[in-house]
């Protein structure tokens, strides 16, 4: 009879273990019993789907919530999107702590083919390597003279024009005038 009780007290001892184990940890790190450092994360202030609901004035939305909050979250069922208006915010990730917001391998995947191994679609060395590359293309003499080239062919362009509706005396319209002759479409 006694060793019934002793295997009874032993079993029950075990299940209590079994359980309380659990239980210690779910409680100790969910619940916060170890100070745990805490991840500052934007306001949510929307889904995806109210995206999708002010479509039509999408840009305007936008504008409405970045002018509420510096830094917000809209969720989505596969993650969510963070945004910032936040100068601060903008230099960390694009300056101060930059190879630690990579495209990743999905995005990657995703730009390759219409980027290939450029600049937009790389991360890491690959990405040094091609941003070394542009810096040349945009340093401040090869914008001043590329800049200054364009400068003088569109002035030049524009005192023809002026000059041969000046001289026939001719009213026109300055606005067409000017996209017809001095847009991209040219």
């Amino acid at each position: 009879m006694a060793a019934l009780v002793a295997a009874a007290a032993a079993s029950a001892v075990g299940f209590l273990l079994l359980a309380a184990i659990p239980a210690f940890f779910f409680f100790l790190f969910l619940g916060g019993g170890w100070k745990r450092r805490q991840v500052l994360l934007p306001p949510v202030v929307g889904t995806i789907f109210h995206q999708f609901l002010n479509f039509h004035r999408l840009h305007d939305y936008h504008t409405e919530l970045s002018r509420l909050h510096k830094n917000y979250r809209l969720l989505s069922p596969f993650g969510g999107q963070h945004f910032t208006t936040d100068p601060a915010v903008v230099e960390y990730i694009l300056k101060t702590n930059f190879n630690n917001y990579g495209k990743g391998l999905h995005n990657y995947r995703n730009l390759r083919d219409l980027f290939g191994d450029g600049i937009f679609a790389v991360d890491g060395d690959k990405w040094h390597h091609q941003r070394k590359l542009a810096s040349f293309n945009f340093s401040t003499k090869s914008l001043r003279d590329f800049s200054g080239a364009i400068f003088r062919n569109s002035s030049s362009k524009l005192a023809r024009i002026l000059s041969a509706y000046a001289n026939s005396n001719e009213q026109f319209d300055m606005q067409a005038s000017f996209f017809f002759n001095f847009s991209y479409i040219n």
